[in-house]
């Protein structure tokens, strides 16, 4: 017996060791693969070359910050607007670089990004360098963009999807009630509709209200930007959109909204014309990506003073660990601690673009906010495509608050959501619940029994509570009264032009502007910028959730085969999983923005 505890022994360890070593081989396999992977090397750019825009991957804020793909080692960076929009500058002044060719039928980005992508290529052309784009078929955003360009191609087949804007919400009552879930919601502001789709099957009128206004505000800019680009009066693009003429090539043509229908290789040979290239003579298109890499991308050390350029971009969560391209307090409330302790940060410019979350994290993260404010660091805010509800929450005090004509900001409004499965596990499994309890409250916030109408005016006072410290907050940043904020609060959201009116943010401007105004209040003649998050190629990606947990994530392989397969539809159940995880009362856009 005691040989074959001997043997079993060690068998045992011999296979634990093997594991051991398995696993420190795989990290060991991956660092390597990351080392190659990081190691890139320069595409060599060549005179007569054309800058291709191709825009294949939803356009984060910054390049990398989003879940990547750990298993394409062919993968470029995915640039982020701030980096996409210098190159296009930098191209500008390159010799090399006789024009931008823009090759892209979706451009998967919000109305404020566009519009800056736009711009850049406003600016490009001042140089008296070309802009062509080709689309076998043009998204109304790919359009958009598209629509700055000197000569805009269409596929003889092609269409121009060309007709007005609107905003799309998804409802889950009719759902609910099928299984018999009883959702108890509770919210302040009679804006706040984020729990519309939970108790209606429709939108209210208020919200009505409030989505006609900002699509219509968002559409009326897209109109006169079009306009002054395709010289086409205002009027006349409202009639081509209502009668969709974009559907086909040759309507599409008539109209004005394209300039020729050819096909991609007649583009290419517009191109070789344009820069003085015979039939046979090869074309040099380089990726705006590897343009970016060879000779945009560089460290900038010149200047010892530092303005911090801070991305809070995606759902405001509780914690430190989870995707790029969201904003965990603990992970944003130990950086901005770090910025804070570095002298050699003079200013902070926070650029946000989220919808907001969790409150508890808003919270957090604006104490570090204010903390660096106190530090003697400007805080200048600069926002994107949305910078609503927990996203405005943590932008309210700063010293000045710059916003794009057509981001979405407000919705100054809390609300908590809760399921009661009690009826649903009755009615549908035959289960039920019973309880003991020490005390009145011992079972309180179980999804499995339902509320009294005790408990339930406490949650209701709660959210009620923070929806006036919000107001406190915006009033005592904006300095506003209570009451002012109140009256354009309510939960409500507005378009950057409105905003400004009304008093939300203090000017139309980029990034850019953002940035000279922190170096103007801190007094700053020569800086240079500092970029937070660190972002993380895919293999270092995967790296770091082995060496988090020691084994690959299932659920991060799953999420991303979702991301994949759900495509447009790919938001709802992000916003459903986000809405799983975000414990607690809750200050976010009233639903996931589809405005098509």
């Amino acid at each position: 017996m005691n040989q074959f505890f001997k043997f079993l022994f060690a068998s045992c360890l011999g296979t634990f060791l093997a594991l051991v070593l398995l696993f420190f081989f795989g990290i060991m396999t991956l660092s390597g693969i990351a080392s190659s992977a990081m190691e890139k090397e320069k595409t060599p750019i060549k005179a007569n070359s054309v800058l291709e825009l191709k825009f294949e991957q939803p356009i984060p804020e910054k390049t990398n910050n989003m879940p990547l793909d750990p298993f394409n080692f062919d993968q470029e960076d995915v640039l982020g607007l701030t980096d996409m929009v210098k190159t296009i500058r930098h191209a500008k002044e390159d010799p090399d670089i006789k024009g931008i060719y823009i090759n892209a039928m979706n451009l998967s980005a919000g109305r404020a990004t566009s519009n800056s992508l736009r711009e850049a290529l406003l600016d490009f052309k001042s140089s008296g360098k070309f802009v062509v784009s080709y689309a076998n078929f043009y998204t109304q955003n790919a359009y958009y963009v598209a629509s700055a360009a000197d000569e805009v191609l269409l596929n003889p087949v092609g269409a121009v999807d060309f007709r007005g804007l609107s905003s799309m919400i998804m409802f889950f009552k009719g759902m609910l009630d099928k299984l018999d879930v009883q959702m108890r919601i509770f919210y302040a502001g009679k804006f706040k509709s984020a729990t519309e789709p939970f108790r209606l099957d429709k939108m209210s009128e208020e919200n009505r209200l409030q989505v006609r206004e900002y699509v219509k505000a968002l559409y009326d800019d897209m109109i006169d930007d079009i306009s002054a680009s395709r010289k086409i009066s205002d009027n006349d693009l409202r009639r081509i959109a209502d009668n969709f003429d974009g559907r086909s090539a040759k309507t599409a043509l008539s109209s004005g909204l394209v300039d020729r229908i050819a096909y991609e290789d007649e583009a290419l040979g517009l191109l070789k014309s344009k820069i003085g290239l015979g039939e046979k003579e090869k074309l040099n298109r380089i990726q705006a990506e590897a343009y970016y890499e060879s000779r945009v991308k560089k460290i900038d050390l010149s200047s010892k003073d530092k303005i911090a350029v801070v991305y809070a971009e995606g759902t405001i969560m509780d914690g430190d660990k989870g995707d790029p391209g969201e904003v965990l307090d603990g992970k944003y409330v130990k950086m901005l601690r770090k910025i804070r302790e570095d002298k050699t940060v003079k200013a902070v410019v926070l650029r946000i673009n989220s919808p907001g979350g969790s409150v508890l994290a808003s919270e957090n993260i604006l104490r570090e906010v204010n903390l660096c404010k106190e530090a003697g660091k400007p805080i200048v805010v600069s926002m994107g495509d949305v910078a609503a509800s927990g996203g405005y929450y943590i932008a309210c005090q700063a010293d000045s608050i710059f916003a794009e004509p057509n981001t979405i900001t407000g919705s100054i409004g809390v609300f908590g959501v809760v399921p009661i499965l009690q009826k649903t596990m009755k009615e549908n499994l035959g289960i039920t619940m019973d309880t003991v309890r020490t005390g009145r409250y011992s079972a309180f916030g179980t999804p499995f029994l339902d509320f009294s109408p005790e408990e339930s005016r406490m949650i209701q006072e709660r959210v009620e509570w923070i929806y006036q410290d919000f107001l406190e907050k915006v009033a005592k940043g904006r300095k506003m009264t209570v009451a002012q904020v109140d009256s354009i609060a309510q939960g409500r959201v507005w378009a950057g032009k409105k905003a400004r009116e009304i008093g939300l943010v203090d000017a139309m401007g980029n990034l850019d502007r953002a940035i000279a105004s922190a170096a103007k209040l801190a007094k700053l003649g020569k800086y240079r910028i500092t970029e937070y998050p660190r972002t993380k190629t895919g293999i270092e990606q995967l790296i770091e959730k082995f060496d988090r947990s020691g084994s690959g994530s299932d659920d991060e392989i799953r999420a991303m085969l979702i991301r994949s397969e759900l495509g447009d539809m790919y938001p709802v159940y992000k916003m459903l999983r986000d809405a799983h995880r975000n414990q607690g009362i809750q200050a976010r856009l009233p639903y996931e923005l589809m405005v098509h």
